[in-house]
């Protein structure tokens, strides 16, 4: 029941990571704090769709 999901960072439009989650355990959008390599700084990435 595991699905793949993007993170992406809203204000650069980056979209690095590739991650998976369990929507029965999670069904809200998933949020993580990830290096950005154009900012040079950890930020919070967002799931997108």
């Amino acid at each position: 029941m595991r699905v793949n999901i993007t993170l992406e960072h809203k204000e650069s439009g980056e979209r690095l990571y590739l991650t998976q989650k369990s929507k029965r355990n999670t069904p809200d959008r998933l949020e993580l704090k990830k290096y950005s390599p154009k900012l040079r700084k950890h930020v919070i990435f967002k799931e997108v769709k």
